[in-house]
């Protein structure tokens, strides 16, 4: 029986939750899944299931006051742009089940989003008979600070990972038997930049030292090969050494294990990022997109080439790079200045 890679096991456990959620919904909610299955990512639908099943909470509760499932298209077919407003309203602080959630201009966004393509596809195949979500603005986005470890911040990180100063002794303690596998991870961040996603789902047999390059599966699917220095050669090598001792499942191929001995998780390397960041920046909110946001930062620096930074991160559009990645547009701005002579020489 074939072994399920990472991507396949998180493919199928995201098509089991879009399952969970269309069991609460109504049927021609499957079509719509069932439509842009081909186009769109398993935790893209992830996404637009819980979208839409927080929509239908709404209409059901507020709009039609009957069982979600019992919604039909006809129903949908009322609806006017006030209701779907009125649902972005809503969705800034509301009760779900026994807590509550909040939502952000960001998070309103994503969610008409969900909920218009949700309607163009009914729309284009005759299921409805208008498109009211396509009358609705999306929320302004305002520009999100950018955070970026500086140089000496840098240091001081990947010095707490070797010998924290602020842990505790059992902290200290449980930091000896991770050390090599976190300063692995962290510098693979600092000199990559690539996404928390990818680095989990790496395996020993993506990595070819003889050229100091590994291949990664990026969003969507496709895979690239990026290329590493020495300081990021010598810190995967340690790491590796040290996982040569541990007593591993010989069909686990994962290049970073937990102390259980199975692949690491996202939720690990979120902690133990931000816990070693909390040393070298104890002001910044650094996770693992933060040390993606310094490499990028870092590289245009070094290179002044926008579309290398591009290429390298795996962004499909420039205009991404230049917006999520701190100092670039300064420095273009800085480049430019001097070159307009007010006065001409004699």
């Amino acid at each position: 029986m074939k072994t399920l890679s990472f991507y396949e096991k998180r493919d199928l456990k995201n098509m089991q939750k879009v399952g969970n959620y269309l069991s609460q919904l109504p049927e021609f909610c499957y079509d719509f899944f069932t439509g842009i299955e081909n186009n769109t990512s398993s935790l893209t639908r992830v996404n637009y299931a819980m979208d839409l099943s927080v929509f239908f909470d709404y209409l059901e509760k507020f709009v039609f006051k009957k069982p979600k499932m019992q919604i039909t298209l006809e129903d949908l077919n009322s609806l006017q742009a006030r209701n779907i407003e009125n649902f972005l309203s809503y969705i800034s602080y509301y009760e779900c089940g026994d807590k509550y959630q909040k939502n952000t201009e960001r998070g309103k966004a994503r969610k008409l989003a969900s909920i218009r393509s949700f309607f163009k596809y009914l729309f284009n195949h005759d299921m409805i008979s208008s498109n009211v979500a396509s009358k609705i603005q999306t929320p302004k986005l305002h520009n999100k600070e950018i955070i970026r470890l500086e140089k000496d911040e840098v240091t001081r990180m990947l010095n707490a990972v070797s010998s924290p100063k602020t842990f505790t002794e059992r902290q200290k303690h449980y930091n000896q038997n991770t050390t090599a596998r976190d300063n692995a991870i962290v510098t693979l961040f600092l000199g990559t930049g690539i996404r928390i996603s990818e680095l989990v789902g790496l395996n020993v047999e993506d990595f070819d030292f003889s050229q100091n390059a590994f291949k990664v599966t990026r969003k969507g699917g496709n895979q690239a090969i990026l290329y590493f220095s020495y300081e990021v050669r010598d810190a995967l090598n340690t790491w590796l050494a040290k996982r040569e001792t541990l007593n591993l499942d010989p069909n686990e191929h994962a290049m970073f294990v937990s102390l259980q001995n199975k692949r690491i998780c996202v939720r690990a390397v979120e902690n133990l990022v931000k816990k070693f960041a909390r040393e070298g920046s104890p002001l910044k909110k650094i996770s693992p997109h933060k040390l993606r946001s310094t490499f990028g930062t870092n590289l245009y620096r070094e290179t002044k080439d926008i579309y290398i930074v591009a290429d390298v991160l795996g962004h499909k559009d420039v205009n991404t790079t230049k917006r999520h990645y701190a100092a670039i547009n300064e420095d273009m701005r800085k480049a430019v200045a001097g070159k307009v002579k007010i006065f001409e020489a004699d």
